[in-house]
């Protein structure tokens, strides 16, 4: 008999049930209203999971389909990370990374320097990819003596100040827009029929570094944007982008905090375009469910860092924090071990097969259905989201991937919608979930969809 982890759903209570509604008006009286989307139909309060099922407050239990952000790679409550975290804890629970370091701090460096795609790598450690790409924009200042930045269209990159200036979704910086950083430059991510053109735009926007404010010194990009509604660039444009940004002295960074580790059924995503940045953003898988992110590069590059003093430039207070040290270094065996890599890519061509396949023809309206490894998108831009709304969900969602997740939620899937106007499904479970409730998703998104457009 199947255990947690690899179960189908089972609904007892229509989510949102009683107890989660409870903890919804509990929630209202204590958080920000900015933070968590609280309705009628969502959420669903999580109370424990395991591999690719999550369970609620009210006993219901769900597949997985998001790997909670895409942090849970390898399964919620993994065995192996699971007891290294217990280990770990009858240990050590905290160091001062920065002034005498856990010893787990140096294992986990030399284990990224190793998996890193340069022959001698350096990195920092942070706790989330914000801070990340914070590190990654400061170290490309300091090597190239230049402030400004290119970035992408659709790109997101964090909500830090540094890390938000660089992320193009107006929603976020908008309240914020007088206190960014203004030289950044938004260059538009490509489609197949038009690489030529954002490539001679690109490379226009490098060469006017003083019509843009402070001169060029970073490129920042997703090898795939996520957020953006899984968007893949076409064959060749990475490549191309690495030998304009270097011919124009800038550094190009790659933000794989979501694609990094297997994601993307390669170790990194840089690998399906055979093409190495100068630094590299990595984060959500890596701690095996803990917080922790790095900024990684050549020796060369960040040795653009002055030698320590006494001072660190860029530290803080859980750098190097003991218990996501050991499962982090836990995941990347299991990673290993498991062959989760390959598992990613067996699993994501299950998925993208599938769907191609239950939503052809039958369909016109679902625009593309793409993506690598774990890592999928159903486009859903031709659809009209008032139709489906009205006579459909009956929701006020204000996006028709809003609208899609909440009627998901009910079957027992969960999802999220991505895309700037909420119309791609994205999809990134766990690479040990299993045939059936890969099958089950596929089925149950497919008469999602099909109901609202046959409305």
């Amino acid at each position: 008999m199947p255990e947690l982890g690899s179960l189908l759903p089972s609904i007892l209570t229509p989510p949102p049930g009683p107890q989660s509604k409870a903890m919804a008006d509990r929630l209202r009286k204590v958080e920000s209203r900015n933070i968590t989307f609280l309705s009628e139909r969502f959420p669903v309060f999580w109370e424990s999971a395991t591999g690719a099922n999550v369970r609620d407050v009210d006993g219901n239990t769900y597949v997985d389909f998001t790997g909670a952000f895409g942090v849970t790679m390898a399964g919620h409550a993994h065995p192996h990370i699971l007891n290294a975290l217990k280990k770990q804890s009858a240990d050590l629970v905290h160091g001062m990374g920065d002034v005498h370091p856990p010893k787990l701090k140096l294992e986990l460096l030399e284990r990224l320097a190793h998996l890193a795609p340069w022959e001698d790598a350096r990195a920092v450690l942070a706790s989330s990819g914000s801070e990340a790409v914070e590190i990654a924009l400061k170290t490309a200042e300091l090597a190239t003596g230049k402030s400004g930045i290119l970035s992408f269209q659709g790109g997101y990159h964090g909500l830090t100040l540094g890390s938000l200036a660089a992320t193009e979704r107006d929603d976020f910086r908008t309240p914020f827009r007088n206190r960014l950083y203004d030289s950044v430059a938004f260059a538009p991510f490509p489609q197949s029929e038009d690489v030529d053109v954002v490539l001679t735009e690109i490379k226009n926007l490098l060469s006017r570094n003083n019509e843009l404010g402070d001169a060029i010194g970073s490129v920042i990009i997703e090898p795939i944007q996520g957020r953006a509604g899984v968007r893949i660039p076409p064959p060749g444009f990475l490549a191309s982008l690495a030998e304009l940004t270097r011919s124009a002295g800038a550094i190009l960074i790659f933000d794989e905090i979501l694609t990094g580790f297997g994601r993307t059924g390669t170790l990194f995503a840089l690998e399906h375009d055979g093409v190495t940045p100068d630094l590299l953003c990595v984060g959500k898988a890596l701690g095996g469910g803990l917080p922790l992110s790095a900024c990684l590069a050549s020796s060369e590059i960040m040795d653009a860092w002055p030698k320590s003093k006494g001072e660190a430039l860029h530290t803080s207070t859980f750098l190097g924090h003991p218990l996501s040290c050991a499962t982090a270094l836990a995941f990347l065996e299991v990673l290993e071990t498991e062959s989760l890599v390959d598992q990613a890519t067996l699993l994501g061509n299950r998925l993208l097969e599938g769907l191609r396949h239950t939503l052809a023809g039958v369909v016109p309206d679902v625009q593309d259905i793409r993506g690598r490894g774990l890592l999928i998108g159903i486009d859903l831009n031709k659809m009209d989201f008032k139709e489906y709304e009205n006579t459909t969900t009956g929701t006020n969602n204000t996006t028709i991937g809003g609208a899609i997740t909440a009627s998901a939620l009910t079957e027992g899937l969960i999802v999220l919608p991505a895309g700037a106007d909420g119309k791609v499904i994205e999809i990134t479970p766990p690479a040990v979930i299993s045939e059936e409730q890969i099958g089950f998703g596929i089925e149950c998104l497919a008469k999602i969809i099909k109901t609202g457009l046959a409305s």
